[in-house]
């Protein structure tokens, strides 16, 4: 990857709340969910913007179209968490992202996660991601600019 761009991960720690926690003491699994957007919006400030500034400023918005998530161990309440975020590819009109959840505590492996994102306005209608956007997509994941 170029070092001009930034680095194409995210690793952002939290540490379980009570109230993620179901009857069982497990981390109920649509949290795992949130956690993947709080790595993937500090994924974008990492890159240099912000889901605000997409959609405030570029009318750019990017609807999940499948997101996935394989539970490997349980997490608990208290347990500290790493949420690694990785922009996987990008088209005009569609991002991919990776994640993995593991405990700090012992580097423990915990759900391992994607989604795909397509990009639209305001009105939902499919739309390509403006260039600003694409082109630091594409560096961060080691691709050229838009085609010709």
């Amino acid at each position: 990857m170029n070092s001009d761009h930034p680095k194409a991960v995210n690793e952002t720690r939290l540490r379980v709340r009570y109230a993620e926690t179901d009857q069982m003491g497990v981390v109920y699994h649509s949290n795992h969910f949130i956690w993947f957007e709080v790595g993937r919006v500090e994924l974008l400030r990492q890159l240099g913007f912000s889901y605000r500034d997409m959609e405030s400023k570029d009318n750019c918005f990017i609807a999940v179209a499948e997101a996935k998530c394989r539970y490997r161990a349980p997490v608990r309440y208290d347990d500290e968490v790493l949420i690694r975020t990785q922009l996987l590819n990008v088209r005009e009109s569609v991002i991919h992202f990776g994640y993995e959840l593991r405990r700090v505590e012992g580097d423990v492996l915990l759900a391992e996660g994607e989604t795909t994102h397509i990009v639209t306005d305001g009105a939902m209608k499919i739309a390509e991601l403006p260039e600003k956007y694409l082109s630091v997509f594409r560096a961060a994941v080691g691709k050229q600019g838009r085609k010709p």
